[in-house]
């Protein structure tokens, strides 16, 4: 499972003209799944969705995570992201899951997500997503499990 990440100082998503998820401050996780993921990969990812230090702390440094900066999460599949783009001008795409172990796999995410933190949203998997961000640093990693 992979993660691009972006620190946010808000973050929506809409389908069809309606919000369907929204944050102030926090990460926005766009989110692919690959063949072979597992819900330990989910696991290990919530794990470091949660943790990963890229809030500043009072000297300026990346040292807090989301929960000690109190932000928000939003999960949104981005099948895409599970691209192969080593060769060639076009992505290959074998390597993501297939739809329905990608849908089973984003939704076991989100819904211990929520178990472990209150403050989740999330897009709809499988629509034509408008997603809208400020970006704040601009702060962007890419997290594997």
């Amino acid at each position: 499972m992979k993660a691009l990440i972006q620190r946010v100082k808000h973050a929506s998503v809409t389908v069809e003209g309606s919000t369907v998820g929204a944050i102030e401050h926090g990460l926005l996780a766009l989110v692919g799944v690959e063949r072979g993921d597992s819900e330990a990969n989910a696991d290990k990812l919530l794990h470091k969705l949660l943790h990963y230090r890229v809030f500043s702390d009072e000297s300026g440094k990346m040292n807090h995570n989301l929960q000690q900066a109190e932000g928000g999460l939003l999960l949104v599949s981005q099948f895409p992201l599970a691209a192969d783009t080593r060769k060639g001008l076009r992505p290959g795409f074998s390597s993501a899951a297939p739809p329905d172990e990608g849908e089973r796999l984003f939704n076991y995410l989100v819904s211990q997500a929520r178990a472990a933190w209150p403050h989740i949203a999330e897009g709809q998997f499988g629509a034509d997503m408008q997603v809208a961000l400020v970006n704040d640093g601009p702060v962007t990693f890419l997290l594997e499990s």
